[in-house]
């Protein structure tokens, strides 16, 4: 097997597709928001939500950034430069348990390198929840979990 030479593939990232807003149906994304940590999945089981939902139309291609824009002009406590928005995603996982996914984080006043990830990136699924870690500027941001790529 003398003269085989290796090869390195490299894989690219497939580019977002963009969504055509004005011909796109946007979907109902349920969010729930909490301040200093995320809600247990256990507040989703058995069809049971936690109760302060907020209701977002958007699109697949929407962007952590657009999101925290979304729950800022209405949650005027979170508007404060400086406050981070640590998202997750929960979807359902047999039978009637949920389990959830954290999949990034934004502050406000500043950039990050979640900022630009989209719903779909995020493998976002039509009909699952989105929770939101609310944490103000006066006290420590979320902790980051190392990510194993």
């Amino acid at each position: 097997m003398a003269g085989l030479e290796s090869m390195i593939v490299e894989e690219k990232p497939q580019p977002p597709k963009s969504v055509d807003r004005e011909k796109t149906c946007p979907l109902l994304l349920r969010v729930f928001c909490s301040t200093g940590r995320h809600h247990s999945a256990n507040e989703y089981a058995y069809g049971k939500v936690p109760s302060n939902e907020l209701q977002i139309y958007t699109w697949m291609d929407a962007t952590l950034r657009e999101l925290t824009t979304l729950v800022r002009d209405v949650n005027p406590e979170t508007r404060r430069k400086g406050t981070y928005f640590d998202f997750a995603v929960v979807y359902p996982d047999r039978g009637s348990s949920f389990r959830m996914r954290e999949i990034g984080v934004t502050c406000s006043g500043q950039k990050g390198a979640d900022d630009s990830k989209t719903l779909a990136q995020a493998k976002f699924t039509i009909g699952d929840f989105m929770d939101i870690n609310i944490t103000p500027p006066n006290r420590m941001p979320p902790p980051r979990r190392q990510r194993p790529y």
